[in-house]
């Protein structure tokens, strides 16, 4: 009769890490895509501070040379990613500012423009231009 008890017992611990570990799975959303995104974001702002920021100045806040991409004119609504990723690759008509043309940058890869679009999204939502979650 103990010997019964005991193993039922254990049964009832082992059900019951099985089923926290199956909701603890279940809830962490697909494994690491919070550290992918966080990744994405720490690449993308290396690669930005490497080929955007003589421009669009560190945390893409505008220079001289070029206007901030943390500003309601680059909201998704207004410029979606499509927009960015066009800029880099075929550069841009001046349109909005007096800083003149924008470049091609025919050396930045389009993953790297993916994760430079990722960590200006993330700047715009810590800006209060972007509402929701980046697209990376």
């Amino acid at each position: 009769m103990l010997n019964r008890k005991l193993r039922l017992g254990f049964l009832g611990i082992l059900l019951s890490a099985v089923v926290v570990m199956a909701l603890s799975a279940a809830c962490s959303g697909g494994g690491d895509s919070g550290s992918n995104q966080a990744s994405a974001s720490q690449e993308g702002e290396a690669l930005f501070n490497k080929t955007c920021s003589v421009c669009h100045g560190a945390g893409a806040v505008g220079t001289q040379a070029g206007p901030p991409l943390v500003h309601e004119l680059y909201r998704p609504g207004h410029h979606p990613d499509i927009s960015f990723r066009n800029a880099v690759k075929n550069g841009v008509i001046s349109h909005h500012w007096e800083f003149g043309h924008m470049p091609a940058q025919p050396g930045v890869s389009d993953q790297d423009i993916e994760k430079i679009i990722c960590y200006v999204r993330e700047l715009q939502i810590a800006g209060g231009i972007y509402e929701g979650e980046a697209p990376c």
